[in-house]
């Protein structure tokens, strides 16, 4: 479904990938899904990581974000939900990164998107003109599965992230509960279970920085087609959007 999810999650990372986007440029440790990476969970450790993480830049948090304490809870608290926040919205821009480029190739599935026979939309002029091509019905289907992931991920977890578990975990679904069960979203054929820790704290500085560079990235896709001329280097490479890349829905389900 990646080739049809991309462009959702597109939208998806323009609402909710600013925090995170923020959070990105204070670094912490996280934990890639299964593995056993120790969490860091204080400002000093988001420094330590940050030069690994960008030598360059060894420490930049412009919002003082990592001394805060959202919503009454401790200071490691509101660290590992940025650190979450990160993380997610990083994968999720690398899933749209991906699908635009895949839609702006006008690559899609070869059978039909609909039941009624309606193909892929194929013949549009960029990736978020082939999101307002498919039908709300079709996108909400796809935010009810978001939805649900997230509330597995929160409920499933041994340990949450805002209370020294892992971050970035997915937890392997259970059988007694979803078809098919023990199937690990974040690695379904055990290709990383047998990694030494080195590997996985290696792994998971790529993962942070790739997931910062996407989040870069796709807003640079969209900030060019709306924007003309705020990407000089994307000028005349990605078409113009006159839609409202912040709107998920054709008509909005909201009464304002």
């Amino acid at each position: 479904i990646k080739f049809e999810t991309e462009p959702i999650t597109m939208k998806l990372a323009i609402a909710s990938t600013l925090l995170a986007t923020v959070a990105a440029f204070a670094p912490s440790s996280t934990s890639k899904s299964t593995s056993t990476v120790a969490l860091q969970e204080t400002k000093a450790d988001l420094g330590d990581l940050a030069k690994k993480l960008n030598p360059i830049v060894p420490f930049f948090d412009p919002l003082s974000l990592a001394d805060q304490e959202f919503w009454g809870q401790s200071n490691e608290a509101t660290i590992g939900f940025l650190r979450e926040s990160e993380v997610k919205h990083g994968r999720i821009a690398m899933f749209a990164f991906v699908g635009y480029i895949v839609h702006a190739n006008h690559i899609t599935w070869p059978w039909p998107m609909q039941m009624d026979g309606t193909p892929f939309p194929a013949d549009t002029a960029s990736p978020p003109e082939a999101w307002d091509a498919i039908p709300d019905s079709a996108k909400l289907q796809i935010f009810a599965f978001v939805g649900f992931l997230e509330f597995w991920r929160e409920v499933s977890c041994e340990k949450h992230y805002m209370r020294g578990g892992k971050v970035g975990e997915f937890p392997a679904f259970d059988a007694k509960y979803i078809p098919g069960g023990a199937l690990n979203l974040y690695d379904p054929f055990g290709f990383n279970k047998n990694n030494s820790e080195e590997k996985k704290a290696a792994g998971l500085i790529k993962e942070i920085n790739n997931g910062r560079a996407a989040m870069l990235g796709i807003f640079g896709f969209l900030c060019a087609q709306t924007i003309p001329g705020s990407v000089p280097a994307l000028s005349g490479v990605v078409p113009a959007y006159s839609g409202e890349v912040m709107a998920p829905l054709s008509k909005s389900i909201l009464p304002f």
